[in-house]
């Protein structure tokens, strides 16, 4: 099979290997413990974000623009995942 798009092939492998970390974990301690629904809500964030980095490659067309841009992607990305994780912000969709 040829991959027409190496870097959406690169967001795919990434996210999938990414939630292996929690699946290998969960094999070796019990202080990790993800659900199904954990496993499709991180997924889709991975998969989500990675795709719109590739919107922001394909259609930003200055190196600051893409620079400015990624960053505000990380940035909301990490603030999402720790909200999810802990409850920084203490709304009800808040983790642990």
């Amino acid at each position: 099979m040829i991959v027409q798009n190496k870097r959406l092939a690169g967001i795919i492998l990434t996210a999938g290997l990414l939630l292996l970390v929690p699946l290998v974990a969960m094999q070796f301690t019990n202080e990790v413990k993800w659900s199904l629904f954990d496993f499709i809500v991180a997924g889709f964030l991975l998969f989500g974000a990675g795709l719109l980095l590739e919107l922001i490659m394909r259609k930003a067309k200055s190196t600051k623009s893409r620079i400015v841009l990624c960053a505000v992607l990380f940035v909301v990305f990490f603030l999402i995942w720790a909200e999810l994780a802990v409850g920084i912000f203490g709304t009800r969709f808040a983790g642990s």
